[in-house]
């Protein structure tokens, strides 16, 4: 039965969940939104699996699996009933050559002999059309080439090629490399190749975290959620994707099912804002790169919630036939309609990924004269379309309504503009933004205040809750001692709290009453908590929360709140951003540690 016990490998070009035994279960090609050739986790189909890339070990009877530290380097060791154990090395290249990033198309495994006489199989049967037919083969003296699908993949190993080809059971004497990219020669040796990008590899992923500037308590659960934060980043356009994965549904019996391979500027947000926290700034100018580039783009069109990697729209949505869903729960959808909703967060969305840049002087672009003119045009919408209605945070198909954290952060860009303009002391816009982020403040406090309830209403002049509400003071609508954000932390409490964890909404929506909780909304509960003192709560239910993640850390979309199976696209940067504000807000300070 497909898990979401996996593991997350990747590079910035590709990305590859690995699950227990050590299989390949989901990778695209030629990039994050292609068509999966290793497509099993939506395959089923244990029998005769296919869309798989697996390395078996003879008469096995235990697996073991590890990243290597402070890294995105996978290690499996499987183990036969003879005490027989090999050890299967997998990731895929990053490092800086020829000054700049090198992250090909590519995944590396590398198998060596820990002990015994142990014999693997080599099961490799990537597929095309989503699942939809194996791709066909030629082979060469040390190579077999897959060609059909989107992306023409080479496999070159020091395997003999037979074992491959008619998966062979051999003897395991030695160190075996296989190179899985694109369908281009290697010169030289492939295991020499392996080796030194192994170790490229791992000296840039430990450099990068050395960099990070991490809280003392939960160094571990910090450092991999930030490298998993990392793995969504697009590294040619600068784009964070949601998740790698598309339709995990989010509950068992839903339909519930969606693409997230693709960018949210609402979501990059919060992964930028997150990474911001430990230093790791360079992923925010990346983005800001390409969310200018769209804002240039669409002219006065209206800003799309979400955009395509490249920039591009995303593809309307359609089902793969021929692949039956997590578990056998379908529709399996490739692109998202949501793309056509009106969503007016995204406006301060945008502009609250920017601040940094003019405030941080390690950063090369601060105070780009051509930068604030262009988050402007972002403030004017925003400034605009704070009390009309949108789809919302939670992406409502059937209703629109003024929603609350629409029309708050609408006010937070301008919030943001004004204090940007006041620090380049461009006192007429300062006023002028001011003015705007005013005005907006007194229409929300008014109309998405419900007296009767003590607290803020998910829509102007409305009666329920959501709850995105708790962010309300991190984005500085209100102060955490503010006895409104206080009423509305306790009704939230009151209405959407099950058991450890909070839940989006209690309504029904198009698709029934939600019975997961979105993961991302018990830590705004627990950030919210330690915001108005009850940081003893809050770290309880952050130490519980933890130990709702996977054998390696990751957390998906939902829970499970009796059981914590996790549920939704895998791995999920919401959630992993979580982590990292939770853990930075909770922890003690390093001064304070010893």
């Amino acid at each position: 039965m497909s898990t979401l016990d996996l593991a997350l490998i990747g590079n910035g070009t590709i990305a590859a969940l690995i699950n227990p035994a050590g299989t390949i279960c989901w990778c695209c090609f030629p990039r994050f939104d292609g068509d999966p050739a290793f497509c099993s986790l939506l395959r089923g189909a244990e029998a005769d699996p296919q869309g798989i890339f697996a390395i078996e070990l003879a008469d096995q009877t235990r697996a073991e699996q590890e990243y290597l530290a402070n890294s995105a380097i996978l290690v499996t060791r499987l183990f036969d009933s003879s005490d027989g154990c090999i050890e299967v090395t997998d990731f895929a290249p990053r490092f800086d050559q020829y000054e700049r990033m090198f992250c090909p198309m590519m995944l590396v495994r590398q198998i060596k002999r820990v002990s015994g006489s142990p014999r693997a199989r080599v099961r490799l049967r990537p597929m095309k059309n989503y699942g939809g037919e194996r791709l066909p083969t030629t082979v060469g003296s040390h190579h077999v080439r897959y060609y059909g699908g989107e992306a023409v993949l080479r496999l070159t190993t020091t395997l003999p090629i037979s074992a491959v080809v008619e998966e062979n059971t051999f003897f395991v004497e030695d160190t075996h490399t296989l190179v899985l990219g694109p369908d281009e020669t290697i010169m030289g040796s492939v295991a020499s190749l392996g080796r030194h990008m192994f170790e490229e590899t791992l000296s840039h992923w430990r450099d990068w975290v050395r960099s990070l500037a991490i809280p003392f308590e939960w160094q571990e659960e910090v450092i991999r959620a930030a490298i998993s934060l990392k793995l969504n980043v697009v590294e040619d356009t600068g784009a964070i994707i949601a998740a790698v994965t598309t339709s995990i549904p989010e509950a068992p019996g839903t339909t519930r099912n969606w693409d997230y391979r693709y960018c949210w500027i609402r979501d990059a947000y919060f992964v930028v804002n997150a990474l911001n926290r430990l230093g790791a700034t360079r992923t925010m100018e990346r983005y800001l790169g390409y969310i200018l580039n769209i804002v240039a783009d669409v002219g006065d069109e209206p800003l799309k919630p979400m955009y395509g990697i490249t920039g591009r729209p995303v593809p309307d949505e359609h089902v793969a036939k021929a692949l039956p869903g997590y578990r056998g729960i379908g529709p399996v959808r490739i692109g998202n309609d949501a793309h056509k909703q009106v969503q007016h967060d995204v406006y301060g969305s945008a502009i609250l990924a920017a601040p940094h840049v003019f405030f941080d002087h390690r950063l090369v672009r601060r105070e780009d004269d051509s930068l604030f003119p262009r988050l402007e045009y972002l403030g004017e919408q925003a400034a605009k379309l704070f009390d009309q209605p949108d789809a919302g945070i939670w992406e409502s198909r059937g209703s629109n309504h003024v929603h609350t954290f629409s029309s708050v952060m609408c006010w937070a860009g301008c919030d943001r503009l004004a204090r940007i303009a006041e620090h380049l002391e461009l006192r007429d816009k300062a006023a002028y933004w001011r003015g705007h982020a005013d005005r907006m403040h007194a229409v929300i406090s008014r109309r998405s205040w419900n007296a009767e309830l003590n607290s803020f209403v998910a829509t102007m002049d409305g009666s329920t809750l959501d709850a995105s509400l708790l962010r309300l003071h991190e984005v500085g609508f209100v102060r955490p001692d503010d006895p409104r954000f206080v009423g509305t932390v306790r009704a939230i409490e009151r209405e959407l709290r099950h058991g450890p964890m909070i839940f989006r909404y209690s309504e029904p929506d198009d698709f029934g009453k939600p019975t997961n909780a979105f993961v991302v909304c018990t830590f705004w509960y627990i950030n919210a908590l330690a915001a108005i003192g009850e940081r003893e709560e809050a770290r309880a239910l952050f130490e519980h929360l933890l130990t709702c993640r996977n054998r390696h850390g990751l957390l998906a979309e939902d829970i499970d709140p009796e059981t914590c199976e996790q549920w939704g696209n895998f791995v999920q940067t919401y959630s992993m951003v979580g982590i990292i504000d939770s853990a930075s807000r909770l922890s003690a300070s390093w001064d304070q540690a010893y």
